[in-house]
């Protein structure tokens, strides 16, 4: 049952994470494109590891996909703040 699931957490995450993609290839203007990646791309991120856990539910798994998963929050919300903020002023 858990490889079920697992499986089913990566393919929505691989889906979320490339139409995140997609959408910083077709939409125009930089603040379009930075809502196209950033939005559905953290939570396609979240869920691959989320998926990575369930494959094998341990400690010695959950804690560095934890860090990862907390990293990629924080790091995703500064940089489209810092691209935004750029792609106001430049404006």
């Amino acid at each position: 049952m858990t490889d079920i699931l697992a499986g089913a957490c990566l393919l929505l995450g691989a889906t979320l994470t490339f139409v995140a993609g997609v959408g910083l290839l077709r939409f125009p203007g930089t603040l379009a494109r930075m809502h196209a990646g950033s939005k559905p791309q953290v939570p396609g991120i979240l869920l691959i590891l989320l998926g990575m856990w369930l494959r094998e539910p341990v400690a010695a798994t959950g804690g560095p996909l934890l860090v990862v998963g907390c990293a990629q929050i924080v790091t995703v919300a500064v940089a489209t703040y810092v691209v935004g903020r750029a792609a106001y002023l430049s404006e």
